[in-house]
C-alpha cells in the first residue's frame, strides 16, 4: 500500500480522520514525537556534575558538542515535522502543478537530509556515551535519558527514511505516463476551456486526479 501525495482538486474537502490515517502523516507524527523525546532528554537530564564540583557538564563524555547536537537537531526536526504537516494539510489547495512538484521534491530532500543527520547523531552520541568515563558520573545520573536519546536517534533514521521513500513513490506516481488523463481543468480557468497542452503539467495533474476521490472526498489511499 502506498499513499498518493495528499491529492485532490484545489479547494477539495479536507477529511481529518482520513488524513491522520495516511502512512506519511503517521511517520511525520512519530518523527515529531521522537524529536521531542531526544530534545527533552538531553535538555533536562543531559547535564550533570561530580559530587565535588558544582559545574555541570554534558554526560556524553563531557563533550558539550554532543549535547548541543542532540538538542539542536531535536528542536529543528520538531519544527520541520510541524512545517511539513502543515504543508500536507494545505497541499490540496495548491492549484499550480509546478508548485505541487516542488512540494513533493522538498519533502523527499528534507526527509533524506534528516535521515542522514540522525544517522550522524546516533553514531556521535553512541560513541561519546561509550567512551564516557564512569568517574565523571559516579552516580550514573541521566543514564536513562542518554540511552533514550541514543535509541530514538536510531529510530529516527528509519522514520525519516520512510518519509523520503513515500515521497519518492508519490513523485513516481505523479510522473507516470500511465496515469495521464486529459480531463483535468485548472480551477483558475473557465470550466469550459480546453485542458492544458503542457504535457508535463497535464501529466502531473493526472496523478492528482487519479489519486483523488471524484465524489468530493479529500485524501485517499492509493494501491500499488
Amino acid at each position: 500500500m502506498e499513499q498518493a501525495y495528499g491529492a485532490g482538486k484545489a479547494g477539495g474537502t479536507f477529511d481529518p480522520l482520513t488524513f491522520f490515517q495516511q502512512p506519511q502523516t503517521i511517520l511525520r507524527m512519530v518523527s515529531w514525537i521522537f524529536s521531542i523525546v531526544i530534545f527533552g532528554c538531553i535538555a533536562n537530564e543531559g547535564y550533570t556534575n561530580r559530587p565535588d564540583d558544582e559545574q555541570e557538564f554534558c554526560i556524553f563524555n563531557r563533550n558539550q558538542n554532543a549535547c548541543n547536537y542532540g538538542v539542536g537537531m531535536g528542536a529543528l526536526a520538531f519544527l520541520c515535522c510541524a512545517a511539513f504537516l502543515a504543508l500536507d494539510v494545505y497541499f490540496p489547495q495548491i492549484s499550480s502543478v509546478k508548485d505541487r512538484k516542488k512540494a513533493v521534491l522538498a519533502d523527499i530532500g528534507a526527509s533524506a537530509f534528516w535521515s542522514f543527520m540522525w544517522f550522524v547523531g546516533f553514531c556521535f552520541l553512541a560513541n561519546q556515551w561509550q567512551v564516557a568515563k564512569p568517574e565523571d558520573n559516579p552516580l550514573n545520573e541521566g543514564g536513562d535519558a542518554a540511552r533514550a536519546a541514543i535509541t530514538f536517534s536510531f529510530f529516527s533514521i528509519f522514520t525519516w527514511a520512510g518519509q523520503a521513500f513515500l515521497g519518492y513513490q508519490r513523485y513516481k506516481l505523479g510522473s507516470s505516463s500511465s496515469l495521464f488523463s486529459q480531463d483535468y481543468t485548472d480551477p483558475s480557468q473557465d470550466p469550459a476551456a480546453a485542458p492544458s497542452t503542457d504535457s508535463e503539467n497535464t501529466g502531473y495533474n493526472a496523478d492528482i486526479e487519479a489519486s483523488y476521490d471524484g465524489t468530493g472526498g479529500g485524501y485517499q489511499t492509493q494501491d500499488y
